[in-house]
């Protein structure tokens, strides 16, 4: 069993910058692929960037590859996705997933937290 938890979103203007983080209860954190996604009311639940567990190796959605981050921090059971130059269509909430597989699909994800708002006004 994982407990994942996110934080960080937020209401920022467009061109702005958030980072939010997802806090693991998990000791052996380290193992774990981590991936962040997003939903809008009404749309499928995307799949936004992964980070794996052993290397570290990074992937992104074309829609955010230059513009987020994601990272992870081992002692600290914490992955983080930082994000700039935010748009309108960067609003959602955003969900981080934990696996053992780093994948960009939601099916290799077997924890999830509650979600966080993310809302970037023009």
């Amino acid at each position: 069993q994982v407990q994942l938890v996110e934080s960080g979103g937020g209401l920022v203007q467009a061109g702005g910058s958030l980072r939010l983080s997802c806090a693991a209860s998990r000791r052996t954190f380290s193992t774990l692929a981590m991936g962040w996604f997003r939903q809008v009311p009404g749309k499928e639940r995307e799949f936004v960037a992964r980070i794996g567990a052993s290397d570290s190796s990074t992937s992104y959605a074309d829609s955010v590859k230059g513009r987020f981050t994601i990272s992870r921090d081992n002692a600290k059971n914490t992955v983080y996705l930082q994000m700039n130059s935010l748009q309108p269509e960067d609003t959602a909430v955003y969900y981080c997933a934990s696996g053992r597989i780093g994948s960009t699909y939601r099916s290799a994800y077997d924890y999830w937290g509650q979600g966080t708002q993310v809302t970037v006004s023009s």
